[in-house]
């Protein structure tokens, strides 16, 4: 197993520099996206048959944003069986991040949450079922035709690897002053990756499932400038005053792509 599906996660816990209090741009992202995430699931929902609606979240993180598609796709649903006169499914939603993502912490919250549902449903509230699948989206995680619904938001702009045994001097990601190879290698890996995700989960959804990605891109007129810059800086900062060897800063790539 590649050590980066161990090690990479978002910060743990609750605390004032946890990805669960730090994460309102997700949030407000996902928001944004809840009008096209309801016109794909009422879509599917009247052309197929389903008595257990089955959802997959990849790249759920932590935080209230790994519950927030669960809530948006039981009002969606709940509201569509009322217009259609349908009796609502049973849910089973299955959360999705690499192995070291902070699981336990979406555990915890889940009575708070799924207290609030039934409350909030009463006898219309059928069983939920809310499961951890942790793994790489960049491999097989659900049997064939097993899904009817994939949702990612902001997770696709992680690459399965960095571009290997080339040369960004004193950056760790791209830069303007990055040179041509390197922009076209870290291009290629993207489209590469994609093309794996697609072809992965056209295997795990059912025939007339849906699908709704949120990307992380940038305009392509603009110059690349982004915090991973400024801790680069930081970095060769670091090497000048001996905190750390050059070869380090020279041989270290972030798996991030934001495509244009």
């Amino acid at each position: 197993m590649d050590r980066q599906q161990v090690v990479l996660h978002m910060n743990p816990g609750m605390g004032d520099n946890s990805y669960a209090n730090n994460s309102i741009i997700q949030n407000k992202v996902m928001r944004k996206a809840k009008p096209i995430v309801e016109e794909s699931i009422v879509r599917l929902y009247t052309i197929i048959p389903i008595r257990c609606f089955k959802v997959a979240d990849l790249g759920c993180s932590s935080g209230p944003n790994a519950l927030q598609l669960v809530s948006n796709v039981i009002d969606i649903v709940d509201c569509s069986s009322s217009n259609l006169n349908l009796k609502p499914p049973v849910f089973q939603f299955f959360l999705n991040d690499l192995f070291g993502n902070d699981f336990n912490s979406i555990f915890k919250s889940l009575p708070q949450f799924l207290e609030s549902l039934e409350e909030n449903k009463g006898h219309k509230f059928d069983p939920c079922f809310i499961n951890a699948t942790p793994g790489t989206f960049y491999r097989r995680l659900f049997p064939n035709d097993s899904l009817h619904f994939v949702h990612s938001s902001f997770s696709l702009h992680w690459l399965s690897q960095a571009p290997k045994e080339l040369v960004n001097k004193k950056n760790i990601h791209l830069t303007s002053t990055s040179p041509p190879a390197m922009h076209r290698a870290y291009r290629e890996q993207f489209q590469k990756d994609f093309k794996v995700f697609l072809k992965l989960r056209s295997q795990e959804v059912v025939g007339g499932g849906g699908m709704v990605l949120t990307l992380f891109g940038r305009d392509k007129t603009c110059d690349i400038r982004t915090a991973w810059t400024i801790i680069g800086t930081i970095l060769n900062d670091m090497v000048l005053e001996v905190h750390t060897q050059v070869y380090y800063i020279n041989s270290f790539f972030l798996c991030i792509f934001l495509f244009c």
